[in-house]
């Protein structure tokens, strides 16, 4: 991959790579894995004055996977998506994207790697059609002049691939639209330009059954594109129908990270309410060990 030439960004030699576990006596579990993670953190710590957000967080994201980022309210969930996004920048800590060592020091340069987020208010305008706020920014021009043609095409065939096919119009006013068929929009607009992982906050929250059964297909879709989805989501149904892997958050610090086999609802909880990992609540699982 060739990173954007921005100097927040530092490319080094690659050390992402087969991740394996090492004993922690903290009680902590990470995935055994052949993998070659698209995303890694290390140690990452974010400070707010003498508040912790983050502290020491290990996460590992792979492309055409889903990731499901769980956590209570005040876990350091939307903190650490915040930093991958480029809005916060840790203290501690290196982030590994594609092998290569980055500093994501704003949002442009997260968009440049192939990092696009998703946020639960969509960030879209309801008085702009379809195709404005996919390309509300970044509009392409002909001579100066706004290239609808293009623009439209590109938008229509955006959304064919990710299967959204309830618009009525590419040309309809997002505020005409479902809660499901915004979300759409919103992460079409985020992979049109050339995404390599989605961070989606919230995706289905305050959605109905339709709706949210149409964000879950979307979601298998960008999987089934190779792009890397890491998902915050409160609700733990639609967690188990498309998640493969699953981090869990406790006061800051990643309490559990295995593959989403390895859990039932009853050992998620657990671990979002205490920080700890329960093997006597799930079925033994080998890709999952114990970090010291």
């Amino acid at each position: 991959m060739n990173l954007p030439a921005d100097p927040s960004v530092e490319a080094g030699p690659s050390s992402a790579g087969p991740a394996s576990a090492a004993g922690r006596s903290d009680g902590r579990v990470t995935t055994a894995s052949n993998t070659k993670w698209l995303l890694e953190t290390k140690g990452i710590t974010k400070r707010f004055g003498a508040v912790e957000a983050l502290s020491d967080v290990n996460l590992h994201v792979a492309p055409g996977e889903v990731t499901a980022l769980l956590g209570d309210n005040g876990a350091g969930k939307s903190t650490l998506i915040k930093c991958l996004a480029g809005i916060h920048e840790p203290e501690e800590g290196q982030m590994i994207f594609d092998g290569h060592p980055v500093r994501i020091r704003g949002p442009k340069v997260a968009t440049g790697l192939g990092i696009e987020t998703v946020y639960q208010d969509l960030a879209l305008c309801d008085n702009l059609d379809i195709v404005q706020n996919m390309f509300l920014g970044r509009e392409l021009t002909n001579s100066r002049l706004l290239d609808e043609d293009s623009m439209e095409k590109q938008a229509r065939q955006t959304l064919a691939e990710l299967s959204v096919t309830t618009v009525r119009s590419i040309r309809q006013l997002v505020g005409s639209l479902s809660g499901g068929q915004r979300q759409a929009v919103a992460v079409a607009k985020a992979v049109m330009q050339n995404a390599r992982m989605v961070i989606m906050d919230e995706p289905t929250a305050a959605l109905g059954v339709a709706q949210t059964a149409m964000v879950l297909d979307l979601i298998r879709t960008l999987r089934s594109r190779g792009i890397a989805v890491l998902v915050i989501s409160h609700n733990l149904n639609d967690v188990f129908k498309v998640a493969d892997h699953i981090a869990v958050l406790y006061l800051g610090r990643l309490a559990v990270e295995a593959p989403v086999g390895a859990f039932d609802q009853q050992s998620a909880v657990y671990a979002i309410t205490t920080g700890r990992f329960d093997p006597n609540t799930i079925e033994a699982s080998a890709t999952v060990q114990a970090i010291e």
